[in-house]
C-alpha cells in the first residue's frame, strides 16, 4: 500500500471518529429544525401576501 493512501485512510478514520459525537449530531438537527421553522413561517407569510394581492 502506498504511504499516501495509508495516510488518507488514517485521516478519514480520524475525522469520522472525531465528528461522530452526539453533540455534533444534536447541533445539526437543532439547526435544521430552526431552518425548517423559519422556512414554514416564510412560506405561510408568502401565501397570505399572494392571496392578499389577488383578492383586493
Amino acid at each position: 500500500m502506498k504511504p499516501q493512501v495509508f495516510f488518507n485512510i488514517i485521516m478519514i478514520l480520524l475525522v469520522t471518529v472525531s465528528l461522530s459525537s452526539c453533540a455534533v449530531v444534536g447541533d445539526i438537527f437543532e439547526a435544521g429544525m430552526w431552518i425548517g421553522v423559519i422556512g414554514v413561517v416564510l412560506v405561510v407569510a408568502l401565501v397570505f401576501w399572494i392571496f392578499g394581492k389577488l383578492f383586493r
